[in-house]
């Protein structure tokens, strides 16, 4: 069974499980990022939670079925078709040979994630399927997603049950998000450690599936500017002599030579993949 790329959208990707215990020789976990959304949409086309699913950035993707197979979105907030009729997301549906799926741009949140029953076919790498765009790894040709592109779909051995995700259980999207966080090794290196967790912080044009800058206040820090490299990870938030702040995201590098003045708690860590707008701290107990 085969899917077609019909448009890409700004960047499409294969994602799955992450790259664990590679951080030793420099290679990131990648990994969806925003995982919670990507289980979800796995859980109702009957995957194991990680498998191998479409991962697509501000949305604007088309795709064509070449055979019928079980299909659920969830994620990002945006119009949906499925052959020509409205697709909500967190539902199971069928889709037939011939059938067309159009995903508009996102209106709340980021990144919005497809699953099909089966799971996606792709490269494995280093034991993950995950694509790591700067280092061309995994996914499809470890590249984000072109026209004409046809993606194998794995044999679903069972009948898959019509779904529906409770809505206790649907993450929330929205324009305005509070991540949790708690101190890191050089957070006493800020002169006001208030000042980070009180400032409302707004994302910047700088921002990927690699890290994201924030605007808003800009954080007296005493450093000498000579830091030495030092392990980091996804969730890790960093402050140049500067003042401006970055997080990690999940295909951050795996070391860092800025001070380390949070770390994001694992709780909050998916929302990082939804991330567009204001962004305020919210310190962990």
């Amino acid at each position: 069974m085969t899917l077609e790329v019909l448009k890409p959208g700004p960047q499409t990707t294969i994602q799955s499980v992450p790259r664990n215990g590679q951080r030793h020789l420099g290679v990131p976990s990648s990994g969806p990022a925003d995982p919670l959304s990507m289980a979800l949409a796995n859980r109702l086309v009957g995957n194991d939670l990680l498998a191998p699913a479409l991962e697509i950035t501000l949305g604007g993707l088309s795709l064509r079925f070449h055979a019928r197979t079980a299909v659920a979105l969830t994620g990002a907030q945006a119009r949906v078709t499925l052959a020509g009729e409205s697709l909500p997301l967190h539902c199971t549906r069928e889709a037939s040979a011939g059938d067309e799926l159009h995903i508009g741009p996102a209106e709340m949140g980021a990144r919005i994630y497809i699953a099909l029953a089966g799971g996606l076919l792709a490269d494995e790498i280093l034991g993950s399927t995950s694509t790591y765009l700067p280092a061309v790894l995994g996914g499809h040709h470890g590249r984000a997603l072109e026209k004409g592109d046809r993606l194998a779909i794995g044999r679903c051995e069972r009948s898959v049950e019509t779904l529906v995700t409770p809505d206790s259980f649907q993450p929330p999207m929205s324009t305005s998000w509070a991540l949790r966080a708690c101190d890191s090794r050089e957070t006493g290196w800020l002169r006001d450690r208030q000042q980070l967790f009180d400032t409302n912080f707004t994302v910047a044009d700088r921002c990927d599936r690699m890290g994201i800058m924030l605007e808003g206040a800009e954080l007296a820090i005493d450093s000498d500017g000579r830091m030495a490299s030092v392990p980091v990870f996804p969730g890790t938030v960093q402050c140049p002599e500067d003042g401006r702040v970055f997080m990690l995201s999940v295909d951050a590098q795996t070391t860092g030579g800025y001070a380390r003045i949070a770390q994001v708690a694992r709780a909050d860590r998916h929302l990082l993949g939804q991330l567009r707008y204001f962004l305020p701290f919210l310190q962990a107990s």
